[in-house]
């Protein structure tokens, strides 16, 4: 199916590993042009410019620490000045967690998550509001989480619901310009993350989530972008204020 996004103008945050790495490289299959950043050089960042030169379009892979404001309004500028003052998406995907227990969560650690997950997405959004137009779509990357809630991720978990809630205040604030904004609730992915765990712990980490869901497997950075291929597309132009669950029908 012709999902008809060549020459469609993209922002990916996080975009060199996992979830995010596998969204840009969707899009730029499709032939939209992409502009992604990442916090700290890694051979991943090379890797994914040498994979979108492969690929072709006009992309640009940039540094940008998303817990700093004006690095946040210099990104937007470097997205802008690329793409011609145009955007048709946004991806909120950079994100942070840890695992801690709530009567230890320290407040640094509680505003490390917070700012990242969500005041970000927030800037991210505001400083991409003058190059949006009818038809363009704003997505976050949220989390099945809000709705099972998970010990230890008290805080990630917060972060994910308030997604939700600014989410549908914007949809109803800018619909009516024709910008939609929704968010995708990801299940268990496997990633660079889970890879990298001891061959034991991996195999324990997939039984154990594989056995929570009705399909019974984890999912795939490649499964994740196709649902964001169909928000970015006119397939999806009547979809607002929704969240749309890719979680493999995890319970």
């Amino acid at each position: 199916m012709n999902l008809d996004l060549q020459g469609k103008k993209a922002l990916v945050t996080g975009g060199t590993r996992g979830v995010g790495r596998g969204i840009v490289l969707a899009l730029a299959r499709a032939g939209v042009d992409t502009v992604t950043c990442y916090q700290q050089q890694s051979p991943y960042v090379t890797s994914l410019e040498n994979e979108l030169k492969e690929t072709g379009g006009n992309h640009l892979v940039v540094q940008a620490d998303l817990t700093q404001p004006d690095q946040i309004e210099t990104l937007l500028q470097r997205t802008a000045a690329h793409h011609d003052g145009h955007l048709d998406l946004v991806v909120n995907n950079a994100g942070a967690i840890s695992h801690i227990p709530y009567q230890k969560l320290d407040l640094t650690e509680f505003q490390r998550v917070l700012t990242t997950n969500l005041t970000a997405a927030h800037l991210v959004i505001q400083h991409s509001l003058p190059l949006l137009g009818a038809g363009s779509s704003v997505i976050s990357i949220g989390s099945k989480a809000v709705d099972a809630g998970i010990p230890l991720r008290s805080h990630y978990t917060a972060t994910k619901a308030a997604l939700v809630g600014l989410s549908r205040s914007l949809a109803k604030e800018f619909g009516a310009q024709g910008i939609r904004f929704n968010v995708i609730a990801l299940g268990v992915v496997e990633t660079e993350n889970l890879h990298g765990m001891p061959a034991d712990q991996q195999k324990t980490m997939i039984e154990r989530y594989s056995a929570k869901t009705a399909l019974g497997r984890l999912g795939t950075p490649d499964e994740v972008a196709g649902a964001i291929l169909w928000l970015a597309s006119d397939l999806s132009r009547y979809v607002t204020g929704s969240t749309v669950s890719v979680d493999g029908g995890i319970s």
